[in-house]
């Protein structure tokens, strides 16, 4: 590939199809999500890292070398790997005397760190301590958040819309009863974060619904809130808007009323009552005693003269 003039022009077919792949599109492929582990990092934060992306498989990206890099104060090498892998997402592993066992949510627009959120590991159960069968890989998760902090506080309306992002999964017309069979729960209480992933089992109920379990399987995390890298309100809108295509067309005299009823308003010519063709009945015929002179007007009617 060649650069003129800031351009990228692409001199062999294979390279102009990974261009065509970066080009951005009307609907955006799959977020990908890239997970690293920084310069100091423990057992906890390694293997908290490798459950978090067997969860993600196959939209992720797992480095297994160490990168020192502090996301706080320098997100270029970020970027960079977010360049390199076209991902929009990543999850950041370290762990030091001052902040032990850290995680730090974060996600990237054109390229350039939007929003990150730095959480603490209290406690973690690993998924090989749950003896249990899994889910399968791909699957996508039913998301339920918990607690009055993801309505009312500004930061955690953020950090729910950021794990929203990072585990949604690809977007699906229709989902069938069978392929629901995993949730993330997620509970904000008293400063810390619970996340608890479960199995669902459909058990007989005796009718057409059937009965629904949870059964935990792992991993287990409960977190504290530690630093949080925002977006200006500005640039949060810009990433959040969508192109004119996408956005639906209104429909002309069409409402909607409460209940959801669909309502049409018809737009007609006037119509000429008096040239209206109405059925024809006995009753409505001239008798043979009255005759009407229809072109006078104001006239009286005549009568016909009777012989005496």
């Amino acid at each position: 590939m060649s650069k003129l003039d800031g351009i990228v022009k692409p001199k062999t077919k294979r390279s102009k199809r990974f261009l065509e792949s970066r080009a951005p599109k009307l609907i955006e492929d799959v977020k990908s999500t890239m997970i690293m582990k920084g310069g100091n990092t423990s057992q906890t934060v390694t293997t908290a890292l490798k459950d978090i992306y067997s969860l993600k498989k196959p939209n992720a990206v797992l480095y297994k070398k160490k990168n020192i890099t502090r996301p706080f104060e320098d997100s270029t090498s970020l970027e960079f790997f977010s360049k390199k892998t076209d991902c929009s997402l990543f999850l950041f592993g370290s762990h030091n005397k001052k902040r032990p066992n850290n995680f730090i949510f974060g996600r990237l627009f054109d390229f350039h760190v939007l929003d990150m959120f730095e959480l603490g590991i209290e406690k973690f159960i690993s998924l090989s301590e749950f003896k249990i069968s899994k889910f399968p890989e791909g699957t996508k998760p039913m998301l339920i958040f918990a607690g009055d902090d993801f309505d009312t506080d500004n930061v955690y309306k953020r950090l729910k819309s950021l794990l929203i992002d990072f585990f949604r999964g690809p977007t699906v017309s229709a989902v069938r009863l069978a392929g629901l069979e995993h949730v993330l729960h997620f509970t904000a209480l008293e400063g810390k974060i619970y996340l608890r992933s479960y199995r669902c089992l459909l058990k007989k109920s005796g009718c057409r619904t059937p009965r629904i379990e949870l059964e935990e399987i792992g991993p287990s995390f409960d977190f504290v809130l530690r630093r949080t890298h925002l977006a200006s309100d500005d640039l949060y809108k810009l990433a959040h808007r969508q192109p004119k295509a996408l956005k639906p067309k209104k429909k002309k005299n069409i409402s909607h009323n409460t209940f959801g009823t669909t309502f049409g308003r018809v737009h007609m010519q006037k119509q000429d009552l008096s040239k209206l063709q109405t059925r024809k009945m006995k009753g409505l015929r001239k008798r043979k005693g009255e005759v009407v002179d229809e072109g006078a007007e104001g006239q009286e009617p005549k009568v016909a003269k009777v012989e005496s």
